[in-house]
């Protein structure tokens, strides 16, 4: 019986680890830029962690059971729970503000889809303890910028960003009657680049229920408010409507938040668009979403400000804003553009031995190369001298270390061009720096040094000899 992989589950293969070691090494280095520091927490946590952000209803969407010992757990199906208590439980001793970032395996059992599976890698960034909208632009310009280190440019992606507290805002001065309702109301707004119209009144029906407000209109003056672009066109819209000032107060929130953009050099890649809500409750300010602009234009990351989670899971007030960036739909887009690189995963160079009698100087080489920090691999059985140098060929290494009998007696190793199909010899003393040179500047074409006129040079110096 040949076992296969769950539904939703991904095998990775060392061609596909390197891709997404690839893919997970230019977040950590653009996160480091920025100041951001590493972290992480267990995959399996309680089931409350999960329930007490999100209601019972995401019960549905996880991987969860009783354990042992008895305790209700799922394996979680994002970071930001863990953060929220991993910053709870040393919220007094932290430096604040809290710029961290974290590279998990999430798990949810949900339907599979392109671009869309049941275990996915997450990249999160997140800043905690400052309230103001530079930490928003801070995070913003990041998402934009883990994006740009893989090639992607303006013509590729855009962020689509809204907030939370001016729709808020708005709906109160529709007359929504409480922050419940106008939850309620968001989920729709949610949904309205995918559902029809008429599922969208029956879905606004019910998110009215109890109140005098007529579905429909408010519906159609929705829509009205999500065509809205630009900070002046919502300046207007605001201004003789009820609650203008606070709108207007926000607004100006608006105004610093894409000055601090532009000023981050991020500010091409920002649009307005208010038909960003993002469907969780949680959030309660400034709210963004990553979409590619070619091929699927699928959403590539999401995130927001979040200020009352850290203080809902048992730590203190504390603001805060992030964002996920998901490895499935960043790769397709990367593969559909081209832009993955070739990966090579090989070995800097490869031993040949010719003898068993000549291993143990080639290992002790080895070893202390290895030490040094190079990728070295070896034959683990003698061999013939072609199938031997075909097996260094295999492997994908560049440079070949030839020991022979002829090759010890001098005590040199002959240094092969796997590509080139040349060889040099070289003293064995010193042969860690000699190869970090090879490495940076390639296999020279000179006369050795150690040349002794007798061909250790391996026919490539002006000795005219044709080789030990």
């Amino acid at each position: 019986m040949q076992f296969k992989s769950l539904p939703g589950f991904r095998e990775f293969y060392p061609e596909d680890c390197a891709v997404r070691n690839y893919i997970f090494g230019r977040w950590r280095e653009t996160a480091q830029r920025f100041g951001f520091r590493e972290w992480d927490a267990p995959a399996l946590e309680p089931l409350e962690l999960f329930t007490e952000k999100s209601g019972e209803e995401i019960v549905s969407q996880l991987f969860n059971f009783e354990d042992k010992g008895g305790r209700k757990v799922s394996l979680r199906p994002e970071m930001t729970p863990s953060l929220a208590r991993l910053v709870a439980a040393r919220a007094g001793s932290l430096r604040r503000p809290i710029k961290w970032f974290g590279i998990g395996e999430n798990y949810r059992y949900e339907k599979q889809q392109r671009g869309r599976l049941r275990a996915f890698y997450q990249y999160n960034a997140d800043i905690l303890g400052e309230a103001g909208c530079a930490a928003d632009a801070e995070v913003i310009a990041l998402c934009v910028e883990s994006l740009r280190a893989f090639g992607l440019e303006e013509g590729d992606f855009r962020i689509r960003l809204s907030d939370r507290t001016l729709w808020f805002l708005f709906l109160e001065s529709l007359g929504v009657p409480d922050e419940a309702a106008a939850v309620r109301v968001l989920a729709v707004v949610d949904k309205l680049e995918r559902v029809a119209h008429e599922g969208l009144v029956e879905m606004m029906t019910a998110a009215l229920a109890g109140t005098p407000l007529d579905p429909a209109e408010t519906l159609a003056t929705v829509k009205a408010f999500v065509a809205l672009a630009d900070v002046a066109s919502l300046e207007a819209f605001f201004a003789s409507r009820a609650g203008a000032e606070k709108a207007r107060e926000r607004l100006e929130d608006w105004k610093k938040l894409l000055a601090l953009l532009g000023a981050l050099g991020v500010g091409g890649f920002v649009r307005v668009d208010l038909s960003i809500v993002r469907g969780l409750a949680y959030y309660t300010g400034f709210v963004f979403e990553a979409f590619q602009t070619v091929g699927e234009g699928r959403a590539l990351a999401g995130g927001g400000r979040y200020d009352r989670l850290v203080a809902k899971l048992g730590g203190p007030e504390m603001p805060a804003v992030g964002f996920g960036m998901g490895d499935v739909t960043l790769r397709n887009l990367l593969e559909e553009r081209k832009l993955l690189p070739q990966i090579v995963d090989a070995p800097d160079f490869y031993a040949v031995v010719l003898g068993d009698e000549n291993r143990a100087a080639a290992l002790a080489d080895v070893a202390m190369l290895r030490a040094c920090g190079f990728r070295v691999e070896y034959a683990f059985r003698d061999g013939k001298f072609g199938k031997l140098i075909q097996a260094a060929e295999q492997t994908g290494a560049r440079y070949a270390l030839i020991y022979g009998t002829n090759e010890l007696a001098l005590d040199v190793v002959k240094v092969r061009d796997t590509r080139e199909r040349r060889e040099i010899a070289f003293p064995r003393k010193n042969l860690a720096g000699t190869l970090a040179e090879i490495l940076e500047s390639g296999l020279p074409v000179v006369e050795a040094p150690h040349c002794r006129g007798d061909g250790s040079c391996g026919g490539h110096c002006t000795c005219g000899k044709n080789g030990a």
